[in-house]
């Protein structure tokens, strides 16, 4: 039997593991003891092709095994990023992905830019997805919690390999905090303006905005690890060290080495 997934039936498989329909809340939450995310990561995660299947030291660029999964998931992004572009979105691969987001960055501000993501991120789910996410998930420890697991397995593909982590949250400690490793975006990109306008404050937005659960995302450029933390509003742009941060100098194509901080990420 061949398998052929088309860009509407993702879609429609993605949003339905977020938005299940449901005739009440108790039927939502008898269906999640039966959920098993352990199943589902070993269902659709990528592979690591590295020898040590840990992501590559610093300096070296992590070798993945995408799989079919992976390669449409990416396209489907690819696809809706090319209908902000207006060009193709035809991928082969990660690095053509990678391409793809850049293209959207040209000509935009980074508050156009967050707005591009956004209409990607709503593009991909079912109308009226935001008011289904506040009702299935107000801004509670479990909802939080629950999210941060669906992170894990669900976008593996685009950062990498992360796990679970607890974190302290105004004052609670719970388990909605997310490593991620080495963030495979970073890595392929090497820019900090797409790091933080492409993916940190558009996602941080689309949550806390969007879906009314906080989240705040610290990367970090030393080492291209990442931490979310589901149910942390994110600082104000002004008090967060991403937007004080220099141009990586040693992989950014078009980097700037007499600015402090880097161009493409403004105020």
């Amino acid at each position: 039997m061949k398998l052929v997934l088309t860009e509407s039936a993702l879609a429609s498989s993605s949003s339905a593991v977020m938005f299940p329909t449901l005739s009440s809340h108790r039927q939502f939450f008898e269906c999640r003891r039966c959920f098993s995310l352990r199943t589902l990561a070993r269902t659709i995660k990528c592979g690591i092709a590295e020898p040590s299947g840990e992501p590559a030291p610093m300096g070296q660029k992590t070798k993945y095994k995408d799989t079919l999964f992976d390669k449409a998931f990416m396209s489907l992004f690819a696809s809706k990023m090319g209908n902000i572009t207006g060009t193709s979105g035809k991928i082969n691969g990660y690095e053509d992905f990678v391409d793809v987001s850049r293209e959207v960055m040209k000509g935009r501000s980074p508050s156009q830019q967050k707005d591009a993501v956004r209409r990607v991120l709503l593009s991909i789910l079912p109308p009226g997805a935001p008011a289904t996410f506040r009702k299935l998930f107000p801004p509670t420890k479990w909802s939080a919690e629950f999210n941060a697991a669906i992170t894990v397995p669900f976008f593996y593909w685009l950062v990498g390999p992360s796990e679970l982590m607890e974190v302290e949250v105004n004052g609670v400690k719970q388990k909605s905090g997310v490593h991620i490793k080495k963030c495979r975006y970073l890595e392929n990109s090497g820019c900090v303006g797409m790091c933080v306008n492409m993916c940190k404050l558009p996602t941080q937005s689309f949550f806390t905005d969007d879906f009314g659960l906080p989240l705040t995302m610290n990367p970090n450029f030393e080492d291209m690890s990442c931490e979310m933390i589901y149910g942390q509003k994110p600082p104000p742009i002004e008090e967060d060290p991403a937007f004080q941060q220099a141009c990586l100098s040693t992989i950014c194509p078009v980097a700037n080495e007499n600015s402090p901080v880097c161009p493409k990420v403004r105020l």
